[in-house]
């Protein structure tokens, strides 16, 4: 498939929406620490799919009618929402939120891989298998050798972190499948319910009623994480990919770890062992090359050069 060019208003849109998800995983942390993971998680999706559905009313936008289109939204909650948020955020209990991001970097890496197994069109070719190497290089070496060998609780957290990137990889591959036809805000909201209808009686049970007695910082952090970071960002997210093509959106995944470890470091005082950093370029190289616009424009340069110098 032909990819879309991006005019300046996807790429600053595009640029904007890294910037969001990059902030969340400081407010994340900031919230754990008054906030437990499974009402973290609930109250971020209960929330935003509150305010969701508020949106969808206020547009006039028809609601999902089948009980098959609903249990589609609701196994789409539970992969792309449930789950991962709450291996994301027991992850950040166990290690710094810059390092959390780039571990969630690994999700393109997952997605073309898991793709190529249940989509017909989406093959693996070499060119993608080159990628797909390369990015589980950058993820074992963020991890580092010792970590995999020592099986402790910051290893732990980061084998959440990789865990949550492929549920997100799956339920890029149900979407296609399943969720066709629907409007994002539609998808987005149905989604939001499915995992709250999931996370609420867990967190009920493991975290019992939250107090909401939180500290302002607390709670400035849950509304960025809810109206910013979820409702804001999906919209957003959407906006993009409709502008830009999925392969140009793919590129927003480049964006976000860095200002993540910016964040970290400026505010929490986070610091990142080197192999954490040559991890993080090693899956962005990956995603270079699984996207593929630079390896067509390296061949045809070849190809060029190759062709000048034939004499005539």
């Amino acid at each position: 498939m032909k990819q879309q060019q991006m005019n300046s208003r996807a790429w600053l849109e595009m640029l904007l929406l890294g910037a969001i998800w990059g902030g969340v995983f400081l407010a994340v942390a900031l919230a754990l620490k008054e906030i437990p993971v499974f009402s973290l998680v609930t109250m971020r999706v209960g929330f935003a799919a509150m305010v969701l559905w508020i949106y969808v009313l206020i547009h006039g936008q028809q609601f999902p009618a089948s009980w098959r289109m609903w249990s589609a939204l609701i196994v789409m909650g539970i992969l792309n929402n449930a789950i991962p948020f709450t291996l994301l955020n027991f992850g950040q209990t166990q290690i710094e939120s810059g390092l959390t991001s780039i571990l969630n970097a690994g999700t393109v890496v997952f997605a073309t891989l898991i793709s190529a197994i249940f989509l017909k069109d989406e093959r693996l070719t070499k060119r993608k298998l080159l990628g797909v190497i390369l990015g589980m290089s950058g993820v074992i070496t963020v991890i580092g050798f010792q970590s995999l060998q020592a099986f402790d609780l910051r290893s732990l957290g980061q084998i959440a972190c990789i865990g949550a990137t492929v549920f997100y990889a799956l339920a890029g591959v149900w979407a296609r499948k399943y969720l066709s036809g629907i409007s994002p805000a539609v998808s987005s909201a149905g989604m939001l319910t499915g995992s709250t209808l999931v996370m609420a009686p867990i967190s009920l049970w493991i975290d019992g009623w939250p107090t909401w007695g939180y500290s302002g910082q607390t709670w400035l952090s849950l509304i960025y994480i809810v109206i910013v970071a979820t409702v804001a960002a999906y919209l957003l997210y959407f906006r993009v990919l409709n502008a830009a093509g999925a392969s140009n959106t793919l590129l927003v995944t480049l964006v976000v770890p860095p200002i993540a470890v910016s964040l970290g470091a400026l505010v929490l005082a986070e610091q990142l062992p080197l192999r954490s950093l040559i991890g993080f370029v090693l899956i962005a190289l990956a995603l270079v090359v699984i996207d593929g616009r630079l390896w067509k424009l390296a061949r045809r340069t070849f190809s060029t050069a190759r062709g000048s110098s034939i004499p005539r």
